[in-house]
């Protein structure tokens, strides 16, 4: 996995699906970009209502907004992210999470980044609407 750095800090993170994306010509695209989300990428799909309907989409919305590059897709957007193999939307939710994570560096009250839930081992996925594929 190869990172892009600006301002001296990971910006964009390279990746290769387990999977693939088949695209209408039937053309696999594995190789991708996804960038740092802003708290905009998070907030703003809030207002959608198709997460507003299923907050499962939420995650859809978000991948969407941060996967940058697929291949030769020309576009991302939420059709794309829809018609990934369950396995790379999986793999997806937990880079994502992976890199827009907290260094560690800011730890409080002895727990990782400041978050009980985090020492026990959980992850801030479900307060984001990100499931891993087969959790209801």
């Amino acid at each position: 996995m190869q990172t892009r750095s600006q301002g001296g800090f990971q910006t964009e993170v390279e990746f290769t699906l387990p999977r693939g994306y088949v695209d209408a010509d039937g053309n696999l695209h594995r190789h991708g970009v996804m960038r740092l989300a802003t708290a905009a990428d998070e907030i703003l799909p809030l207002r959608d209502p198709r997460v507003q309907q299923n907050q499962a989409y939420h995650a859809v919305i978000v991948l969407a907004r941060v996967v940058t590059r697929l291949g030769d897709v020309p576009t991302i957007d939420t059709r794309v992210i829809e018609n990934l193999f369950a396995s790379d939307l999986d793999y997806l939710q937990r880079l994502y999470e992976r890199i827009n994570d907290s260094d560690g560096d800011d730890e409080v009250a002895g727990h990782p980044a400041g978050r009980p839930e985090a020492a026990r081992g959980e992850t801030s996925a479900a307060a984001r609407g990100f499931r891993a594929v087969g959790e209801a």
